[in-house]
């Protein structure tokens, strides 16, 4: 797939998805973004915004295998990836796939499920693979993670540590409709619900080839050494108890190359960073205590943008 192809598709997909979903095109595009790049989202709002809508559509979309799990403290790592149990029939163990097989899994409320099923979730997450009663099962691509968490109930949860949220690429918050969203919101589902209608407008043969071309947009080393130094800053302030790590330089790289393919450009430009720092970052730093709050860490980022001296055009021109 030509780099301009991405760009093509992206468009195609963010229109069919408004059919169902009003407003949030900027989520919507980080979605992609993390799909493109094989990503994962946490999605951190309130209920009833719109969190499983937006994945389903999404699928729909793609034709993408999707599949929904709700978290609990009750939930076992073996719901997510499945047992092997015995046919009696058949006369023979045989194995019964957890939701993990799936190109798109919803995590409903992660944060609801004890550590031991969240961190059953870090290698298929990492690695596209997950073991079962010793055996190495390869996950099905493209395979993405979109997880919801509520940030208000927090009685009976357990909250992500550190190694799982560095795992997320992005952290999106959905946020509630205008008025006049939410009026059209009204208008559109008064009927019958518009995904059940909505048709898939590309393939998963289409998202993988976005996903081996998307690498082919060209970052210049000063652009790499403007990502260097916002990632470098969030492990020198005060305020901040650890840093964003290395895995999220690769991350904020990747996410700018799809940002900038998605505007049918081959290159990276310091705008591209500067629109995917805070979703890229923002998840990935602990605070110090009396500094802890909601939108703290993304004010943090935006200090850091502010004070980071930026690249001129002639340093990032792709020679």
């Amino acid at each position: 797939m030509p780099l301009h192809a991405i760009d093509n598709l992206a468009t195609r997909v963010k229109q069919n998805i408004g059919k169902v979903i009003v407003g949030k095109a900027d989520v919507i595009e980080l979605l992609l973004i993390g799909l493109i790049t094989s990503g994962h989202v946490l999605l951190e709002d309130v209920p009833g915004t719109g969190k499983t809508m937006l994945a389903k559509s999404m699928a729909r979309s793609l034709s993408l295998q999707f599949k929904r799990i709700q978290f609990t403290p009750d939930l076992l790592p073996s719901d997510l990836s499945g047992i092997h149990f015995y046919n009696q029939k058949e006369g023979d163990f045989q194995f019964r796939p957890g939701p993990l097989f799936a190109n798109i899994l919803l995590a409903d409320e992660i944060n609801r499920a004890t550590p031991r099923t969240q961190s059953s979730l870090l290698e298929c997450m990492e690695e596209r693979q997950v073991s079962i009663d010793g055996e190495t099962m390869i996950l099905e691509q493209p395979f993405m993670v979109i997880a919801t968490q509520n940030p208000v109930e927090q009685g009976g949860t357990f909250p992500l540590p550190e190694a799982q949220l560095d795992r997320f690429l992005f952290k999106v918050n959905m946020g509630y409709p205008s008025t006049a969203e939410g009026l059209q919101l009204l208008k559109r589902f008064m009927g019958t619900s518009p995904l059940e209608q909505l048709e898939a407008v590309a393939s998963k043969a289409d998202i993988e080839a976005a996903q081996r071309a998307y690498p082919a947009v060209k970052a210049t080393d000063d652009l790499l050494g403007y990502i260097l130094r916002i990632v470098e800053r969030t492990r020198e302030r005060d305020d901040v108890a650890i840093g964003a790590s290395p895995r999220a330089s690769g991350a904020l790289l990747r996410a700018a190359q799809a940002y900038a393919a998605l505007r049918g450009r081959d290159f990276v430009t310091p705008d591209d960073v500067k629109a995917m720092a805070k979703p890229v970052l923002a998840h990935r730093l602990l605070l110090r205590g009396m500094h802890k709050g909601r939108n703290r860490a993304e004010e943090i980022i935006h200090d850091i943008l502010a004070s980071t001296e930026v690249p001129t055009e002639a340093d990032i021109a792709v020679r």
